[in-house]
C-alpha cells in the first residue's frame, strides 16, 4: 500500500522554492562576519584572481584528499596548464552552507565538489551553473562515457549540472581466510552467490562459525544515521520499494515493504548472525582485526583494510529479495554560480575536469568506482583487486530520493538515525520509529528550500 498524499505542482512551477537574493546575501554577510567566508582561499571572486589561477573548493580529506592533490599535480605538470588552488573544507552541512553563500554573494570558486544527491537541492535555486557538453566534447568527454544511472543523476531539470567523478556504493566486505575455512568460496575464490534470505543467513552463520567473534556479519549503526539509511535503502530497494518526496505534499512509500526490510535487518543483528550493538568504529574494528566474517560498509574503507594487511575481498550486497542494489552517492564536480563568468576561465575548468576524469584510475585506489567508463573498461582497472570485483555496481545504483534536504550528511539521514536507532536496538516498534521519521520528513516537505 502506498502511504502519504501529495499535491501535484502546477504546470511550469519550480521544483523547489528559493529565498530571495537579499535573504541569501544577508546570510552570506553574516557568515563572512563570523569568519566563515572571509578566511577562505579563493573567496575573492574570479575577477580578482589571475585568469590562469583556478579556485577549487572540495571536502576531500585523508587519503582522498592526498589522491586529489596528486591528480591536480599531474594536471598542472602538463603543457600550458593553469594553476589550481585547492581549499579543503570540513565534510558535512557547513561545507554546503559556505558554498551556497559564496555563490549567492558573488565570491564563488571556479570549481567545487558536491555529492550528487545534494545537487537537486541547489540547482533549482540558481546556485549552480550548467556544464557545456560541447566544450567537454572538445576535451574528449561525451555523454556515452558515463553509465546511464550516473548520467541521469548529473542532469537536473534537463540541465547538465554536475559531472560525476565516481560512485561510492555500500557493499559487502568479506574475510577471505574465514570464508575459505567456512567453505563458502567458489572455485574462482569468490564468495558463493546467494539469492534468498535463507541462503544468505545460512552463509553468514557458516562465516560466524569460523570467526573468532562468532559473528558472520558486522554492521555499525549506533550514532550513524547515514549508515542506518544505507542499510535500509539497500534492502527496501531490493524489495521494490520506492520513496517520493513531493514538495508541499507528504512522503510516499510502501509500508509493507518498510516493515519487511526493517525485520530483515533486525534478523542480521540478532546476536547470532551479527552483534546488535555496534557503532561504526566497533564494527570496523571487529572486521579489521579478523574478528568477523563479513562487514557492511562503504567502498572508502578499502584503503584502510589494505593497510591493515587484512585478507579480504568485496562483492555487491547479494540480491536476496530480487535484483541486487547498490546504494550510493557520487563525488561530482559543479560550477558554483558566477554572475559574469570569464569564458576562457570556464574553458580551463572544463579542461581540468576532463583531465581528472581521464586519469581517475588513481582515484579508484581508494575504492571509488570511476564514473568515466573508459577507465573502468581499461584492462588496467581489471587488475585492481578488489575494485574490479564490484565494478558492476554502476548498473544497480540507487541514490537518495531528490529533495532539498536529502543526500550525504543531510538532515534526511540525521532524522532517520534519530528515529530508527531505537528500532535497531529493539527498544521501539519498527512502525513507531518509521512513522516518527515520516512525520519529520512531512514537516520538511511543507517548508521552502533555503537554497
Amino acid at each position: 500500500m502506498m502511504h502519504g498524499s501529495s499535491r501535484a505542482p502546477r504546470a511550469g512551477a519550480r521544483t523547489g522554492p528559493v529565498l530571495g537574493r537579499r535573504s541569501l546575501m544577508q546570510g552570506a554577510g553574516a557568515l563572512a562576519a563570523l569568519g566563515g567566508l572571509g578566511t577562505l582561499a579563493g573567496c575573492a571572486g574570479a575577477s580578482a584572481r589571475p585568469s590562469d589561477d583556478i579556485a577549487f573548493w572540495h571536502l576531500l580529506s585523508g587519503p582522498d584528499g592526498v589522491t586529489m592533490g596528486e591528480l591536480l599535480d599531474g594536471y598542472m605538470a602538463t603543457d600550458g596548464a593553469a594553476k589550481v588552488t585547492q581549499t579543503v573544507l570540513a565534510w558535512g552541512a557547513p561545507y554546503y552552507t559556505k558554498l551556497a553563500m559564496a555563490s549567492a554573494g558573488g565570491r564563488a570558486p571556479d570549481l567545487a565538489v558536491m555529492h550528487a544527491a545534494r545537487v537537486p537541492g541547489y540547482a533549482p535555486g540558481g546556485l549552480l551553473d550548467e556544464w557545456d557538453l560541447d566544450l567537454l566534447g572538445e576535451f574528449g568527454i561525451r555523454q556515452e562515457d558515463f553509465p546511464e544511472l550516473i548520467w541521469d543523476k548529473m542532469v537536473v531539470n534537463d540541465k547538465l549540472t554536475a559531472i560525476a567523478l565516481d560512485s561510492h556504493p555500500f557493499v559487502l566486505y568479506y574475510n577471505t581466510e574465514i570464508a575459505e575455512a567456512a567453505g563458502v568460496l567458489g572455485s574462482d575464490g569468490l564468495l558463493l552467490p546467494t539469492d534468498t534470505p535463507e541462503d544468505f543467513r545460512a552463509l553468514a552463520l557458516e562465516l560466524g562459525g569460523k570467526a573468532p567473534s562468532g559473528f558472520g556479519l558486522s554492521w555499525g549503526y549506533l550514532g550513524d544515521g547515514s549508515n542506518q539509511w544505507r542499510m535500509f535503502s539497500t534492502y527496501y530497494s531490493q524489495l521494490g520499494g520506492t520513496i517520493e518526496l513531493p514538495e508541499g505534499g507528504t512522503m510516499q512509500y510502501q509500508e509493507e515493504l518498510v516493515v519487511q526490510a526493517i525485520e530483515w535487518i533486525l534478523s542480521l543483528i540478532d546476536g547470532e548472525v551479527g552483534n546488535g550493538g555496534h557503532d561504526g568504529g566497533t564494527a570496523i574494528s571487529e572486521f579489521a582485526t579478523g574478528g568477523s566474517g563479513a562487514f557492511y560498509g562503504g567502498v572508502w574503507e578499502t584503503g584502510s583494510y589494505k593497510n591493515e594487511g587484512l585478507p579480504f575481498d568485496i562483492t555487491m550486497i547479494p540480491g536476496v529479495f530480487g535484483e541486487p542494489v547498490a546504494y550510493a552517492d557520487s563525488h561530482s564536480f559543479v560550477l558554483p554560480h558566477q554572475m559574469n563568468p570569464d569564458e576562457e576561465r570556464r574553458r580551463t575548468v572544463h579542461a581540468v575536469v576532463a583531465h581528472l576524469l581521464k586519469n581517475s584510475i588513481d582515484w579508484a585506489a581508494a575504492g571509488h568506482i570511476p564514473a568515466y567508463s573508459p577507465v573502468v573498461e581499461d584492462p588496467a582497472y581489471g587488475e585492481l583487486i578488489p575494485q574490479s570485483h564490484y565494478a558492476d555496481a554502476v548498473d544497480h545504483l540507487v541514490y537518495d530520493p531528490p529533495a532539498w534536504f536529502t543526500g550525504s550528511g543531510s538532515d534526511f539521514h540525521t532524522y532517520f538515525g534519530n528515529d530508527m536507532q531505537n528500532v535497531w536496538a529493539r527498544r521501539t516498534d519498527p512502525l513507531d520509529g518509521w512513522n516518527a521519521f515520516v512525520a519529520r520528513i512531512d514537516a520538511l516537505l511543507q517548508k521552502p528550500s533555503p537554497m
